[in-house]
This record gives C-alpha cells, structure tokens and sequence, in this order.
C-alpha cells in the first residue's frame, strides 16, 4: 500500500508542528493521513480507503460525516448560530434538556468543549463540595490531559514495581512538567481492587474517585460483578464523590450511559465522544447540590466554570442532532450495534480457533478488543503480564495493510458504527484470516 503522500504530509507538518501532529496521541506508526471520512470509511492522503474501527478514538457512534448531523451542523451556520459571548442561548438549553432526560443520574449539566476539560471540573467540584483535597484514580485508566489525572495508563511494570491486592501504585506522571507535589494528594490503586480503594478512604481526606466504568483506554476491561456498586457504597459510607468517567462509554453503550446498563447512580458524570458524533463537545453532570456550586450565591463556595468557547453553536448543534437521533431510534439503534458487534466477536473467535492462537475478545456492545492471552484481563497488572504486546502491534499492522484501520497500539479498542454493516464485518473478517493465515 503506497502512503508516500501520507509521509511527505508528515515530513512537511514536522517543520512547524512538533511531532508533525497537534495531539501527540495521534503519533503513530505507520504515518498515515487521513483526509477525508465517509460512514464506516476513512482515505488518506494517497487514495487509499479502509474500513475504519479507530473511529478517532471512538466518537464516531452514528459513522463519519453523518447526514443528519452534517445537516444540523450546516442549517446552524447558515442560519446564523454564532458565538455570541453574552447570555444564554436556546442550543445549550436544549442540549441540556436532552443530556438530563437520558441519563437518570443527571439533575443539572455544564457543556465543556473537551472531556478533559469536564474532568478537571469533576475535582473541583468534588473539593468545593467535601473540603477535601485527595483524589483516588485507577491503573489503567484515562480521564484527560490535566496534572492531576494524566498518570498511570499503560505503565510498564517494571516502573510500577511489585504489587499486592489492597495496595496503592506510585503516581506514574504521563507528562514532564508536573509538579512533584501531585503525588502526595492523588493515589492510584487497581481497577476491580475494592480493598486498595477502602485503604485509600481510610488513609486519606478524599474527596472524589474517578474511573471509568469501564476502563477502555487498554481495550475492554470490565468491572467484575459487584464492582461498581461495591464502589458506590464505599463512597457513601466516606462521605467521597464518585465521578464516573463515561467520556468514552457514555451513549456507545446505552443513551442513559453505561451507568444505566449497571444500575449505578454516581454523583458527577463526565462524558465527550458520541455525544456530538464527531464534534469537540464535553458535559459533566449529577446531582443539584453539588452542580449547583457552579452558581452559588457565596463567591468563597462558588466553583468557577469558563471557557469562551463552551457551548459553541456548531458542536451544539451536532450534539443536539445526535441526541435526537438516539433517542428517535434508540430501538433500534442499539440492537443492531449488539448484533454487528456480536457477528464480529463470533467471527474472530472462530478464526483464531481455527488457527490455534490463543486469543481473547472481550466485548461490550459496540466496542471491542483482542486479546492474545488465554482469559479477559480484570485490571492492567494482568494486561501487562499476559498480553502478547508485540504479537497485537504486528496483528495490527498487517490489517492496516489490508484496507482494516484499527488503531496501531497494543490494547486500543476497536469501534463498531451504525454505519458499519454485515458485509463489513465479512469483509473485516476475511482480511483477519488473511492476516493469521501468515502466521502474524
């Protein structure tokens, strides 16, 4: 497959933009670009399609350039839907309307530009409420750019060091330039290690744990049962906020969030991704006492909410479309992502019988992830030790080089549309075989 176009984009980007990419993330082998994105297809720079289950780390719900969302978007600039910088608006109210009626948890919201951005006022938030000032989060997980979150993800081991259940993890910074402090007020423990969180609540003055619900910045690892309800019930007993971080699950597994799926009430909720189907949107959300210090009377409670860009008129008006599409076909739309997405685990798990690789496909609705390990990991200690990194890089590559794009890093998750269809899945298929028929 030529991408000498791709590579010459990158070489010329390089001079100006460090790295040649404005989100480092995005700094991938092989260096392809790609220009434009149509459904369940994406092409690059030098012509060359692929069936794409990046999805630009999983916004794309309803598929690339939806015609109902690209025609909300369109009717907003054409009818004059401008920043305007004073005031309220009548798209954020509806954009709020929509996001509290999904989601039951939901009392009040705030729009954000970012998920990162809806984060960072997650903590504030929890510390204006508790008059604490500690935050626990998880191994494995990613819940934004900023100081206090952006540690502890795909750790090497050997940096981490031993381990034992009920422990905490050194704070492992994702950044130069953070202040060493940050260690002393943010404590790491395991996904699915109930002890580690007791410890930490009974160690420290807390005032919110943050996680994922399910953790899918290293693929598809799920809570174990009685998780998040042990969580749930930790915290209340604490007196600590759960935020649950569902900037990534939130609307790709159900309108009402995963947190619906699980039967989990949280206290602030934090989502981005499908929410605008494409378009940079954030939201944090949950119950009224505690959003409601975004506008409290006492200037010494009040927690400050800014951004001149929040609730721009062309994201809002994407994320209203996307909204109302859910919801119109929510009875639909959702069966039928379950359906492509158990086609597609069926199928691989079929191949990699037939040729022997011991493999693991964990699964949740739309969102899916191999694993070359025997079982479905329950944290990223068992990821690290068990996954075959090496094997998932080269299993990657070689799709890539026929036409499949999944995101060429070991674990990321692979993301279904409701654009994708069956031949897709066939065709995605058909190339997998092709690729362990080589012996990858």
């Amino acid at each position: 497959m030529d991408t000498a176009k791709s590579e010459a984009l990158f070489a010329r980007n390089r001079r100006l933009i460090p790295g040649g990419v404005v989100s480092l993330n995005r700094l991938v082998d092989p260096k392809i670009a790609f220009v434009r994105g149509v459904g369940a297809r994406v092409w690059d720079a030098d012509g060359n399609a692929y069936l794409d289950y990046h999805s630009a780390f999983a916004p794309y719900l309803l598929g690339h350039a939806h015609p109902e969302v690209q025609s909300a978007v369109v009717r907003s600039i054409d009818e004059g839907w401008t920043l305007m910088g004073s005031g309220t608006t009548p798209w954020e109210g509806r954009a709020a309307e929509l996001l509290c009626e999904a989601v039951a948890s939901l009392d009040r919201v705030q729009i954000t530009t970012t998920g990162s951005e809806a984060t960072y006022h997650a903590l504030r938030l929890a510390r204006a409420y508790t008059g604490r000032d500690h935050v626990v989060v998880m191994q494995g997980g990613y819940n934004g750019w900023h100081d206090e979150v952006a540690c502890n993800v795909m750790t090497p081991l050997e940096r981490l060091g031993p381990h034992a259940a009920g422990e905490e993890y050194p704070f492992a910074p994702l950044s130069a330039g953070m202040p060493a402090n940050i260690a002393e007020r943010v404590h790491v423990v395991e996904f699915n290690d109930l002890d580690a969180v007791e410890a930490c609540f009974r160690k420290y003055e807390v005032a919110c744990l943050v996680t994922e619900p399910i953790l899918q910045n290293i693929g598809v690892v799920k809570p174990l049962p009685g998780y998040l309800e042990g969580l749930r019930e930790s915290c209340d007993r604490h007196g600590v906020v759960l935020v649950l971080d569902e900037v990534k699950t939130g609307f790709r597994h159900a309108r009402g969030g995963y947190q619906g799926l699980a039967g989990v009430r949280p206290d602030l909720s934090t989502f981005g991704k499908a929410i605008a189907n494409g378009y940079p949107l954030g939201a944090i959300g949950g119950r009224a006492e505690i959003m409601d210090l975004f506008s409290h009377p006492d200037p010494d409670r009040r927690v400050l909410i800014a951004g001149t860009f929040n609730g721009h008129p062309t994201p809002v008006a994407a994320a209203i479309a996307t909204m109302e599409i859910l919801k119109r076909d929510e009875a639909v739309l959702y069966p039928r992502l379950e359906a492509l997405g158990d086609r597609m685990q069926r199928g691989l798990e079929a191949l990699f019988a037939k040729y022997g690789v011991t493999a693991t496909v964990v699964r949740q609705g739309s969102a899916f992830c191999t694993y070359f390990m025997d079982h479905a990991p329950r944290d990223w200690r068992d990821v690290a030790l068990n996954h075959d990194m090496a094997r998932d890089l080269r299993y990657r590559k070689a799709l890539i080089a026929r036409g499949v794009y999944h995101f060429p890093l070991p674990t990321k998750q692979g993301s279904l549309s409701t654009a994708h269809t069956e031949a897709d899945v066939d065709a995605t298929l058909e190339a997998t075989e092709a690729v362990l028929r080589d012996g990858i």
